[in-house]
């Protein structure tokens, strides 16, 4: 019903339009028989009711339902986008670019406009009669693309226009064969794969995170796992062979021991170590390597209290003195100095 109403409007536009322009010719001219205005009229009438079945018809093809508004020429969509204004703008702006059969974009990112005029295709070669008398230029008309970006709350609103070039009045006698409802269903579809590939790459990217965090999480457990039995046993081993020689020395080692499994124990993943317990935890391990080398290792900290609460992730502070012992001073024969030093 929508597609014979639609006929109808055309075919009825162009008689009045026709009838008007005849009654203006015989009343100033004069000139020619009755017949072959009579003829020439039917063969357009024909011409224009076999273009509006052939927009209907395309019209059809591209999209499921056919209404009066799909049926138009000029089509406006609105396009919710849930990224802020800049971020949608930039969006709406390549997608247009990328438009097939683009001739020009005039892009204003103060005001959050784009624009673009493209080469409309005959998909069905029915200008041929018009470009034949001359009148080409009536059909053959670009489409214009005009989207406006709306600014909301962290999120965007893109308002698309899809038409032809041209006054409305032209839509009464000139279809565009669903030219523009396709730029309208083609702009629309790409923002919201556009959209879609965003929001699965923030995915993507939120999940090799947790991966990473994960990943990081075992590697601090393996380098506990790694270096505290090792270090567990030697302590042990030495401080049951000073209970025999020297037992103050061996308590003295069991005490640092305490304190440094005390601040090694596993903690919750989100709970962040702090400046002073990883001190600690140091300044015991040290104490142990003291009383084992003797002279051979000085220790000088120098942290204000101060910076005892900063955050510090776990085993940073343990690393970095594990690695001074063993690269610094294990391979030195008179040892040599440890320094802890911690500056706001």
């Amino acid at each position: 019903m929508k597609s014979l109403s639609f006929v109808l409007r055309r075919a009825l536009a162009f008689c009045a339009a026709a009838i008007a322009f005849l009654v203006v010719w015989r009343n100033t001219i004069d000139a020619g028989p009755r017949w072959a205005f009579g003829l020439l009229f039917f063969i357009a009438l024909a011409w224009v009711v076999a273009e509006a079945f052939s927009h209907v018809r395309r019209v059809r093809l591209i999209t499921d339902s056919v209404d009066a508004a799909s049926l138009e020429n000029r089509h406006r969509r609105q396009i919710e986008i849930p990224f802020p204004a800049a971020e949608a703008f930039d969006l709406v702006d390549a997608t247009i670019r990328e438009m097939p059969r683009v001739k020009s974009v005039e892009s204003a990112r103060d005001s959050l406009q784009v624009r673009a005029r493209l080469t409309r295709v005959d998909p069905y070669g029915s200008g041929m009669p018009l470009r034949m008398v001359g009148m080409g230029a009536l059909e053959e008309r670009n489409d214009l693309v005009r989207a406006v970006v709306t600014p909301g709350q962290g999120t965007a609103s893109a308002t698309l226009i899809c038409e032809p070039e041209g006054g409305p009045w032209l839509d009464w006698f000139f279809v565009d064969h669903g030219t523009n409802l396709e730029n309208a269903e083609a702009v629309t579809r790409a923002i919201t794969r556009r959209v879609a590939e965003r929001r699965k790459q923030e995915q993507e990217n939120a999940r090799q995170s947790e991966v990473e965090k994960e990943l990081t999480v075992a590697k601090l457990n393996l380098l506990h796992a790694q270096v505290e039995p090792h270090f567990l046993y030697n302590t042990l081993a030495s401080a049951q062979v000073l209970t025999r020689s020297d037992p103050a020395r061996a308590d003295l080692m069991l005490g640092h021991l305490i304190t440094y499994l005390r601040n090694s124990l596993p903690r919750a993943e989100d709970s962040p170590s702090t400046l002073g317990e990883e001190l600690d935890r140091a300044r015991a391990y040290l104490g142990i390597l003291r009383i084992r080398m003797g002279e051979r290792l000085a220790v000088q900290v120098q942290v204000p209290d101060e910076l005892r609460t900063v955050p510090l992730p776990p085993m940073m502070l343990q690393t970095l003195v594990e690695n001074a012992i063993k690269h610094g001073l294990e391979p030195v024969t008179g040892g040599g100095n440890i320094w802890i030093l911690a500056k706001a």
